[in-house]
């Protein structure tokens, strides 16, 4: 530890519990169950260990099968809360979406014609240029119907941040110069130049996904294991057992 904060070289994680924080997932649950199945296995060598996944976000939007990662983080958190799943933008982006149907917001622009289709709704069907905005309003309320209760229960339901040992895990970023405990939701979900610019180190190592990067990025204030999955095929996490910090890369298929 230095006077100004914590370097990732010298961050630990709680004694005796082990960390796993899994990047952006976009709708590909075959990458997020292999890597589930992945980490569950190094559990079963720790038997006395306790452990936390956290999950930081964006679910859905992009790729083919949202709708069953949804279902997959609804059943592993019910199974075990050690099971944490933080906001991503896109996340918010649905449940906004699905509150009103806007044809130029994240969820139309980025993504959110895949997840409907998840749900077997074709926002687009039947829309020209010049009816565009009908089409995506009939969509609208049918992705409406088919997203079930549950599903928007634990859209609501996500934390936007969480603190374990020396490391902070959110979707996008900090406000560099606020608080840990006082930072903006908006900020945690969405930020990224004045964070990833930041040269300083701060009180815990941030770590976050939300800006893709080719390979999980570790910098001394900070680690992004967004690495793009729902196109690369490559899901990133990092693994922290006390001092030791690694990176899990979970390979499949590119899209």
């Amino acid at each position: 530890m230095t006077e100004t904060g914590i370097h990732y070289l010298d961050a630990r994680g709680p004694d005796g519990m082990r960390l796993y924080a899994i990047g952006d997932v976009h709708g590909r649950h075959d990458l997020l169950a292999a890597m589930h199945r992945r980490i569950e296995s190094e559990l079963e060598y720790a038997p006395g260990s306790d452990w936390r996944i956290i999950h930081l976000g964006d679910y859905v939007d992009r790729g083919p099968d949202s709708r069953s990662v949804i279902d997959f983080l609804i059943e592993t958190r019910k199974r075990d809360p050690r099971n944490i799943m933080l906001a991503g933008n896109h996340d918010i982006g649905m449940l906004e979406f699905l509150a009103e149907a806007e044809p130029d917001g994240l969820f139309m622009n980025y993504g959110g014609v895949q997840t409907a289709q998840s749900y077997g709704v074709d926002l687009l069907r039947d829309g020209h240029w010049y009816g565009r905005a009908q089409a995506i309003a009939r969509g609208h309320m049918a992705l409406v119907k088919a997203v079930p209760r549950s599903h928007v229960d634990f859209l609501q339901s996500l934390t936007f941040s969480a603190t374990f040992g020396d490391f902070f895990f959110c979707h996008a970023g900090i406000r560099p110069g606020v608080p840990l405990d006082r930072q903006n939701r908006q900020d945690l979900i969405w930020i990224r130049d004045a964070f990833h610019d930041h040269p300083g180190l701060f009180s815990k190592v941030i770590v976050h996904g939300h800006t893709p990067v080719p390979e999980a990025e570790v910098k001394a204030n900070r680690v992004n294991v967004d690495t793009l999955a729902w196109k690369s095929g490559t899901l990133s996490a990092l693994a922290v057992n006390g001092g030791d910090k690694r990176i899990l890369a979970m390979q499949g298929k590119a899209l």
